[in-house]
């Protein structure tokens, strides 16, 4: 998938990060480098990732942000 159609189905983009609620699931792709990627529980919780230490950690705090856009938007 390119960077555009990621972005037009993202439900949430934050500095670049594309945000996509899938079941309890939420996905993180960097834009800039589609192969660093996060998955998170419901709760918060790591699945799986590609992404470095850093990254997840920039990740992380754009999340809950990422999370209140999307509760508004199914609101």
């Amino acid at each position: 998938m390119s960077r555009e159609e990621l972005a037009e189905k993202a439900e949430v983009i934050i500095c670049g990060y594309a945000f996509f609620q899938k079941d309890d699931n939420i996905t993180v792709i960097n834009l800039n480098k589609d192969e660093h990627a996060a998955v998170f529980s419901e709760s918060d919780e790591l699945i799986e990732t590609s992404m470095d230490d850093i990254e997840l950690s920039i990740v992380r705090d754009y999340l809950n942000k990422a999370k209140s856009y999307m509760e508004t938007e199914n609101a």
